[in-house]
């Protein structure tokens, strides 16, 4: 009954986040400590199972992020993701290290797990956050692939360092241990490839029952990748990671159904896992390492996060903005707690500390950070307010036909205000299908002229969506009249949208954000 009551509470408190702007990881900790000793007095300790729960429920949250990825949205920024989930962690685990043993005294092992654990972004935060935050798909599929990536090495570390006798290495085995990192990472990536693949391939010439057997299917298939990647010493994460991603963008049958199911899966996994640190957690120490934490947290999110990214995005050539962004997007949620729990189980003295720390960092940084991202990015003007999101349904028809409905906003400043539905002129295959103004919803007409705050729904062909996607933001931008002129000369509307339609050469079409 207590189990009913707390994910009952846990639900509604995600409607109290959305009004409140609260991030929902924080709710759930709180609800955790509250049953806790400190609380209602359920007492709970036991470190090793909080690892092994905790471990169960990231791969879940990871294949959800997998699941709902696009990969053609995420394609162009996989090697600057790479970097800053490989060097870039490297990097901050140095900085937050020396921060760690030069300013807190700690000695340089647990320096080092310090370092190792607060260094991976969580991507459960970073997948609940971005998809309220409008960003360009090049920031946004950047972000979301590094959540995505860098947990495998960091686990890693972690382990590497926490084990027994870690200082007592020789240097030869420290100069092996990156290579051993990459080996893992290999075979996790190509297990995780393996398994994604071959399993859209099965799911596809075989016909299952009951369409609820897919998405049971294909999240079996993912922890499958994790068990056979971590007997083969390979990476399980990235395993993980990489099969969901395959599977989610296969196409396979009732694709809205399965990434509905994981979703749902998800929010479980979270609900259960923050719970679960808030109880084993005691919130009498906590007073005690706060300031600790901060300091920690300065260095990390000042200092080894921006460094970082700067070194990282180097070869790229990004603007300042996006490295300024995306040295603030560096969020952490429960990945760090639950890798806390490795040197508390390695036996390491003083990782009850380091517990304590990184749990009060994670909370006080996540107050700061998660509401203040939107914000930050609407200051560097790196908000795109009129991008077309997805509406995951469960219709037969738009599955056959790769079809996709999109929901499309009209902000206060967008030049779609007046522009009538004629004169949008999307490509053949995509259609406005509702225009909802007010509360009220209409099937609009040709001569229906478009309002501020209104939200349309789009019904497109998988083969005409970026080119309706591009002609809703070129006229956004640029009024009824976008597109109708060619850069150096001029020339007939009907001829340019025939080239978008056929995605030849250079189009007018093209929004300087794409």
């Amino acid at each position: 009954m207590l189990c009913t009551l707390v994910l009952l509470v846990a639900v509604a408190a995600v409607r109290l986040s959305a009004r409140s702007g609260l991030p929902t990881l924080l709710i759930y900790l709180g609800i955790g400590m509250a049953l806790g000793q400190d609380g209602l007095g359920i007492g709970f300790s036991d470190a090793e199972l909080t690892q092994v729960l905790g471990y169960a429920a990231l791969i879940v949250i990871l294949a959800e992020g997998g699941f709902s990825t696009r990969w053609k949205h995420i394609r162009p920024a996989v090697p600057p993701a790479v970097v800053l989930a490989t060097l870039g962690v490297a990097v901050s685990v140095g900085v937050t290290a020396a921060a760690a043993h030069w300013l807190l005294g700690l000695d340089w092992q647990l320096a080092l797990v310090m370092g190792a654990v607060v260094s991976s972004t969580d991507a459960a935060a970073v997948f609940s956050v971005l998809r309220k935050v409008p960003l360009p798909r090049r920031l946004s599929g950047t972000l979301e692939a590094e959540s995505g990536f860098n947990d495998a090495p960091v686990v890693l570390l972690v382990v590497a360092f926490a084990s027994a006798g870690a200082m007592d290495r020789s240097a030869e085995s420290w100069l092996v241990l990156p290579a051993q990192i990459l080996l893992q990472l290999v075979v996790g990536l190509v297990i995780g490839l393996v398994i994604g693949r071959l399993g859209a391939y099965v799911l596809r010439q075989v016909a299952l029952p009951a369409s609820g057997l897919y998405p049971i299917a294909v999240l079996g298939l993912t922890v499958l990748a994790y068990a056979i990647a971590a007997l083969t010493y390979g990476s399980g994460f990235l395993a993980v990671y990489i099969a969901a991603l395959v599977l989610g963008n296969a196409g396979l049958p009732h694709g809205p159904a399965t990434r509905g199911f994981a979703d749902a899966m998800a929010w479980v996994a979270q609900i259960g896992l923050f719970v679960l640190l808030g109880l084993l957690v005691n919130p009498g120490e906590l007073l005690e390492d706060f300031w600790p934490a901060v300091v920690i947290g300065l260095a990390l999110t000042l200092v080894a996060r921006p460094l970082s990214v700067v070194l990282s995005l180097l070869p790229f050539r990004r603007p300042w903005r996006e490295h300024l962004l995306m040295s603030w997007a560096g969020l952490r949620g429960a990945v760090p707690i639950v890798l806390a729990t490795i040197p508390m189980v390695s036996g390491v003295e003083g990782s009850d500390r380091v517990f304590n720390i990184v749990f009060v960092l994670v909370v006080v940084f996540t107050l700061v950070q998660g509401p203040t991202l939107p914000w930050l990015a609407r200051r560097l003007r790196l908000g795109d307010s009129d991008q077309a999101r997805d509406v995951d349904i469960e219709c037969a028809p738009l599955d056959r036909l790769h079809g996709h409905l999109l929901s499309v906003s009209v902000p206060g400043r967008s030049r779609l205000h007046g522009v009538e539905i004629a004169e949008l002129r999307l490509p053949a295959g995509a259609a406005v299908t509702l225009v909802v103004r007010e509360g009220s919803s209409f099937v609009p007409q040709p001569t229906t002229a478009l309002r501020r705050g209104d939200e349309l729904l789009v019904v497109t062909t998988d083969r005409v969506r970026e080119a309706t996607e591009r002609r809703l933001h070129a006229v956004s931008r640029g009024g009824k009249l976008a597109g109708w002129l060619r850069r150096g000369g001029s020339s007939g509307l009907s001829r340019t949208v025939e080239t978008e339609q056929l995605g030849g050469g250079w189009s007018p079409l093209r929004s300087p954000a794409d």
